[in-house]
């Protein structure tokens, strides 16, 4: 087997795009929803991404999805991206990057918790305890935080991660068309629906896009969506759900860094306080997971 398919070298390189890349995205798109709306610039990311990940792979000579894959493209993109990223930049709105990327680490709690319905396996006791962690970490954080607590952000930020943890594990389970190609056609999907929900929601932004949101939204398509989300699909496939969403555990930190240090957000004991909590059950649903 050539070295660059085999999984000791591409699951580490996959887990350190889902890692840091990941990490970085929350501070990316609070950047290019400043004059983007946020539906409006998901839908680009992705259906661009998706579209030219789809073009490469077609030139190397890879099949296009069967209707059948499309129709789990379509349930996975709208999970993953529709709902999933399209509530995230919603929420960014009103909650800052580092928040939200800690709200999001209680996913793999939430994997733990939807894995039932699929599996009928139910959470041991770590794992229900990391989640009880997950959930009080959240509720640190939103408390007396630096920014006012934002009911519809949260909200939303909590069916985000529901939806994303759902969608993970659904994954699993349906026909998708093989390799990179499965990623693409649930970006080429995912980002469709978004701009569709844009036009239904009669999204407005400022005119025209500033320089620096335009910037953010090309990271975002090559790094954030084409490198990371393809790598993030491959985890999925490849590894056990624990590892696959075990970028939870980094990407706060990646974020919480980068907002403070770029963004100028600003950081109190109570968000330390809470990255500890949170990112603790995360480990211990991810060890219960491990054993």
């Amino acid at each position: 087997m050539p070295l660059v398919t085999s999984p000791r070298v591409l699951v580490p390189l996959a887990l350190a795009a889902t890692y840091l890349i990941w990490g970085s995205t929350y501070y990316g798109m609070a950047v290019a929803i400043r004059t983007l709306p946020p539906l409006r610039m998901g839908g680009i990311r992705y259906t661009i991404a998706g579209a030219l990940l789809m073009l490469i792979l077609r030139w190397r000579g890879a099949a296009l999805p069967t209707v059948k894959q499309w129709k789990s493209a379509a349930i996975i993109g709208g999970l993953l991206l529709l709902i999933g990223n399209g509530a995230v930049g919603i929420a960014l709105q009103y909650i800052n990057s580092s928040t939200t990327a800690l709200t999001i680490a209680t996913t793999p709690a939430w994997a733990a918790i939807i894995a039932i319905f699929f599996t009928g396996a139910r959470p041991r006791r770590l794992e229900w305890a990391g989640i009880a962690l997950g959930i009080i970490g959240v509720a640190l954080l939103h408390y007396k935080n630096p920014l006012p607590l934002h009911p519809l952000g949260l909200t939303l930020l909590l069916i985000a991660t529901v939806s994303w943890a759902w969608g993970s594990i659904w994954s699993r389970y349906l026909d998708q068309a093989s390799g990179l190609m499965a990623s693409s056609a649930q970006m080429l999907a995912g980002g469709l629906m978004l701009l569709v929900a844009s036009l239904v929601m009669r999204e407005t932004g400022a005119e025209p896009a500033s320089p620096r949101s335009l910037t953010a939204l090309a990271y975002l398509i090559v790094f954030g969506s084409m490198i990371a989300f393809s790598a993030y699909g491959y985890l999925v496939k490849t590894v056990q759900p624990a590892l696959a969403t075990s970028n939870a555990l980094v990407n706060p930190l990646v974020a919480v860094v980068i907002g403070a240090g770029l963004g100028g957000e600003p950081l109190s004991p109570m968000v330390f306080a809470a990255m500890f909590v949170i990112l603790a059950g995360v480990g211990l649903v991810a060890l219960a997971k491990g054993r």
